[in-house]
Formats: C-alpha cells, sequence, structure tokens
C-alpha cells in the first residue's frame, strides 16, 4: 500500500510561549536544523549544578508549581510517578514526599527513587548530566529496577509489566519503531511525549559533553543528531502524539528557579521538528484505530465527539493549539458515549481522546 508522506508541522503554526520563559530567554533561537540546536544550547547551558542528593529536596518542595507531585489527576501532593501513575482512576500505590525514599526494595510500592531517563552509565555518572532534574524524576524503585538501562521503545509482547501499564520487552520491529528488535522499555502514551521532550533537551544541553562517544542504543554517535533513525523517530512520534502538559510547564518553571535553565522544547514544541526536520508516514501518528472515534460538528463553536467502539469509554478529551499548548479539558465522569467539545475562536486544534487502553488523536477544523 502506498503511503502518504507528510511534514510534522503540527507545532510550527507559531512561537506562543507556554510555560514561564523569561523575557527574550529565546531572542538568540533564529536558526534551522542544527544550527538552531547549538544555538539552544548556549542558551540553556551553564546552569547551576546541584549535588544528586540536592534531587530529594526538590522532589519535596512545596512550591504549587512542583510537577514532581500529583496535582493534576489525585492532585494529592503525593509523588508523580510516570511508571505507577495511573491517569484514568486510583493509584495502584502511593509516596508521600520524603518518605519511603530508597533503600532497598523487592515489589512494586516499596520506595521510590530517581530515574535518569538517560541512564547514568551511558555518560559514567559524570556531572552535571547526574544530577539534573530536566531528565531525573521521581519513580517507583522496583519500575525503575526494571527498566534498568534499557531505551525507551514500544512493547506489543512484554515480558513484564508494571501495575499503571508500563512494559518492559522486545522492540517492535514494524511500523513508526521499526530498526530495531531488542529488548525496551514503553511507558504509557500519558507520558511518552514528557519524555521525547526530556530526551531532546538533553541531546541538545550536552551536545558539548562528549555526547558523540557515549554507548546508547538510542544514539547515533554524533553530537548533531545524536539519536539513531529508528530512535528518533519513536521519539518524534511520542512528542507529537502526547503534547506538552500542564505537569511538564510547571517543572520547566520550578527547575528554572532551581538551576536557573529551561527545556526549550516545553517552551517551544516546534524548535523539535525545526532541529531534526523529520518525516513521518501517517500510520505513523496512530496509537489505536481511529474509527473507534467519530467527530462531527455540533455548532459553530462546538463538536461532538461520539465513540464508535461499545468496548471502550471515554474519560476525557483534551485539546490542543497547534502550539501544543492545552486550551480545553472535558472531563466525562459518566462515561458518556457522546460528549460535547466547545472552542472560543476559530483556528486548527489536535483533540484527544482518553480512556482505559485507549488514547485516540483527532484534528479539529473551527471556522
Amino acid at each position: 500500500m502506498k503511503k502518504i508522506f507528510l511534514q510534522i508541522s503540527l507545532f510550527l503554526a507559531g512561537t506562543s510561549i507556554y510555560a514561564q520563559a523569561p523575557a527574550n530567554y529565546y531572542n538568540t533561537a533564529t536558526g534551522e536544523k542544527f544550527e538552531l540546536k547549538t544555538q539552544l544550547y548556549n542558551i540553556i547551558k551553564g546552569h547551576s549544578t546541584k549535588s544528586y542528593d540536592a534531587l530529594k529536596g526538590l522532589y519535596r518542595q512545596t512550591d504549587s508549581n512542583n510537577g514532581f507531585q500529583d496535582k493534576y489527576n489525585e492532585k494529592d501532593n503525593t509523588i508523580f510517578d510516570i511508571y505507577s501513575e495511573n491517569t484514568n482512576g486510583k493509584d495502584p500505590y502511593n509516596y508521600i514526599p520524603g518518605q519511603k525514599e530508597c533503600g532497598n526494595y523487592s515489589v512494586e510500592g516499596d520506595c521510590y527513587n530517581r530515574e535518569h531517563l538517560i541512564p547514568q552509565s551511558v555518560f559514567n555518572q559524570a556531572s552535571p548530566m547526574v544530577s539534573d532534574p530536566l531528565h531525573i524524576w521521581p519513580t517507583d524503585g522496583k519500575v525503575n529496577g526494571v527498566r534498568s538501562s534499557f531505551p525507551h521503545g514500544v512493547v506489543n509482547n512484554p515480558t513484564t509489566t508494571s501495575k499503571n501499564g508500563s512494559k518492559l520487552g522486545p522492540n517492535v520491529n514494524s511500523g513508526y519503531s521499526a530498526g530495531y528488535s531488542g529488548t525496551v522499555f514503553e511507558p504509557i502514551d500519558e507520558f511518552k511525549g514528557d519524555i521525547a521532550r526530556a530526551y531532546f533537551y538533553f541531546a541538545t544541553r550536552y551536545q558539548e559533553n562528549g555526547i558523540q562517544g557515549w554507548s546508547y542504543a538510542m544514539f547515533n554517535g554524533t553530537k548533531d543528531k545524536v539519536f539513531t533513525d529508528t530512535f528518533l523517530k519513536i521519539l518524534m512520534t511520542w512528542h507529537l502524539q502526547d503534547p506538552v502538559s500542564q505537569r511538564e510547564t510547571d517543572i520547566n518553571d520550578l527547575v528554572y528557579k532551581y538551576q536557573g535553565n529551561r527545556n526549550p522544547f516545553v517552551d517551544h514544541p516546534e524548535y523539535a521538528q525545526k532541529v531534526w526536520n523529520v518525516t513521518l508516514a501517517t500510520d505513523d501518528f496512530v496509537y489505536q484505530k481511529r474509527d473507534d472515534v467519530k467527530v462531527y460538528n455540533k455548532t459553530t463553536r462546538s463538536v461532538v465527539v461520539k465513540l464508535e467502539n461499545n468496548q471502550k469509554s471515554i474519560h476525557k478529551i483534551s485539546v490542543f493549539n497547534l502550539n501544543g499548548q492545552l486550551v480545553n479539558e472535558v472531563q466525562n465522569s459518566t462515561h458518556q458515549k457522546e460528549v460535547t467539545v466547545d472552542f472560543k475562536t476559530r483556528g486548527v486544534y489536535i483533540i484527544k481522546v482518553v480512556g482505559p487502553e485507549m488514547e485516540i488523536n483527532r484534528k479539529v477544523v473551527i471556522k
């Protein structure tokens, strides 16, 4: 079957700053491709380097915008753990900041520790990479140990599955993840974009720290492109499928106060495409069967989202503009099969329809 290719441009329609970046922070980011990446490096380098142990204090801080705590789903200020967080219901377990810090563990829920999304072994535990919270997040110790140093990828036949659905197993060597068949770790859909943007940050911030010499399945031995074709395609797909969340915005603002730099791919999601210039096929954008969801106009400023699959249910619908900014969220606590979504202004939007084991993205044009 002939594939229809399109340039990823969902985030190129403007440069609206989502998080609270200082005025003029990105004024020198004017280039394209790897020139832009180097410009971003020059903006975010030179941050204050904190100790590895200081991360524990950061995770405990009581700031209202501490994205390392749950202020989004259960809103109980427990540790926000991407490997145990249940976005559609009660978490299987919770951690109070400062309590049950690992330590020893044998099962999920024993304790939490610090997950290096890019494993410490890749850069030999060197500073400042080893203590940078823009890629080190608090997670359950057991699941962190299961993930180990495996790359992030796509799993269909898991050997291990965490209580929130994160999976370890062989990478799916087809579709948008074709080109690698080794063991990988796949987070749930809700956090795939978060992880992708952390990788983009790491590849940019540390391009002059010897990254071209670091051995890692996801890296290609260069300091510009950094990623292999396979893993760049995975990361870019996740970046597009899962737009910037309020949690990422809050972490960016918190870390800016903490160490003095930011993740530019959270502030400006469009930079990822500008730097890496990846072309994906249309079928790379699909997590679920799009036919499960129909969208049709109700009025000039509203649409109805209708679920066609009776075995599934809609829990919430998130609406993003083309800068990746969350502009509306509709909760569907009664799990109606049809949900009305209202829009305040004309434009092109991406709606994310979320339910148990379901995440479907559709484009909506409001004229």
